[in-house]
């Protein structure tokens, strides 16, 4: 029997039974689409954690008092100098940090507010939309200049955040003068959001906010993601020999890229478990294909029974109705990619990130393919194996 006469013999019978088949394609139609779409947010979560930390130096370690309140022994600008001993660490910057009422136009909102050396900004993609950015200047004559992260100023000026620039506001009832506003930057692996912070210089800060309270952060950045292990090593041989009060045990020691990489982990570990329930959806639609092709081979015993008198081999036969099964797997796949692609405006409107992508297609018809086969070949085989006489003489 040519391919031509057999894929039309198995046309006809699609198409005499297509309320049948197009019920058993339902389930690999929404197995293929699921697996699409699997794959589409999973590639949508890591593209959106990955977006989440691009501004964010993967090399950053920060070392913050490990209680919060009054530190018997803080650290000290000394400590980031000798951090920076290190041939491992590139950068150290104290910072401090606090919180209160930030006012502007007799409007008060309880925010961050980070005291920085003016190299601090640059090292850690902090960059102006509007205005400038601070200073050595700032830092010499101690100005009382602050810039805004880009929430923050949002906020305060209900929207409109370019009115801020030049004017006053008052922190903890200090008055600054607003120099300037940030891009924003997102997650920074630390404990405050850089968004919603305002920005003064480090000599500023220690002087008109904190005072006696402050209790500097360290933020250090090693040389290369291949050498933070090795930095904070460092900073705990350091800290245990400057420290002798309680040693390195007494601080924190958090590292970005860590984060990071538990951010992508925790993104794949959901794709797979989505991924799982979308095979076990395939498995149960195959189920389907198979109940079906075994309704049909006992339909169509005395069919095949005079194809086996006339001539026909089992390989026909059973070709013939493996490819039915797997046609029907492939319709129902491409559907469901088609399906997918529909869905995906809807995930969105949902704020579910999802990118449609070459490998989600394929991965989802090889699967849908797969199923048909597993699961056709049986009564295919079955098929093929009728004995002509016998099935000719079924009823």
């Amino acid at each position: 029997m040519k391919i031509k006469q057999l894929l039309k013999l198995v046309l006809i019978n699609i198409y005499q039974n297509k309320v049948r088949t197009f019920l058993t394609t339902l389930g690999v139609i929404v197995g293929t689409a699921t697996i699409f779409l699997v794959v589409a947010i999973g590639a949508g979560g890591e593209a959106q954690v990955n977006e989440q930390y691009s501004k964010l130096n993967v090399g950053t370690i920060i070392v913050m008092p490990a209680q919060r309140g009054k530190v018997v022994d803080p650290l000290t600008e000394k400590d980031a100098e000798l951090f920076m001993a290190s041939d491992n660490i590139a950068h150290a910057f104290p910072i401090l940090q606090g919180s209160g009422d930030i006012n502007y136009n007799n409007f008060s909102f309880n925010s961050s507010f980070i005291a920085i050396p003016p190299e601090y900004q640059e090292n850690n993609n902090l960059t102006v939309q509007q205005g400038r950015a601070l200073d050595d200047e700032d830092e010499k004559k101690k100005h009382k200049y602050a810039v805004l992260g880009a929430e923050l100023a949002n906020t305060l000026t209900d929207g409109n955040p370019s009115e801020i620039v030049g004017s006053n506001i008052s922190i903890n009832r200090r008055k600054f003068e607003v120099i300037g506003i940030f891009n924003r930057v997102g997650d920074t692996g630390s404990h405050s959001s850089y968004d919603d912070s305002a920005f003064i210089a480090y000599s500023v800060g220690e002087k008109y906010l904190l005072g006696t309270r402050a209790n500097p952060i360290i933020t250090v950045q090693a040389t290369g993601l291949e050498t933070v292990q090795s930095a904070i090593n460092d900073i705990t041989n350091t800290l245990n020999e400057t420290h002798r009060m309680g040693g390195a045990e007494q601080f924190r020691i958090l590292d970005a890229g860590s984060r990071l990489a538990a951010a992508q982990e925790s993104a794949r570990t959901m794709s797979l478990l989505l991924l799982a329930v979308a095979v076990v959806v395939l498995i149960v639609s195959g189920i389907g294909i198979m109940n079906v092709m075994f309704v049909t081979v006992k339909e169509r015993t005395k069919e095949i029974g005079t194809l086996k008198a006339i001539g026909a081999k089992k390989r026909e036969i059973l070709s013939q109705f493996l490819l039915e099964a797997v046609i029907i797997s492939l319709v129902g796949g491409l559907l469901g990619v088609i399906l997918g692609f529909f869905a995906i405006p809807l995930l969105k409107y949902f704020e579910l990130p999802a990118l449609p992508s070459i490998s989600g297609i394929l991965l989802g018809l090889i699967f849908s393919v797969i199923t048909g086969v597993f699961f056709g070949f049986y009564p295919a085989w079955k098929a093929a194996e009728l004995n002509p006489i016998d099935a000719l003489r079924y009823e």
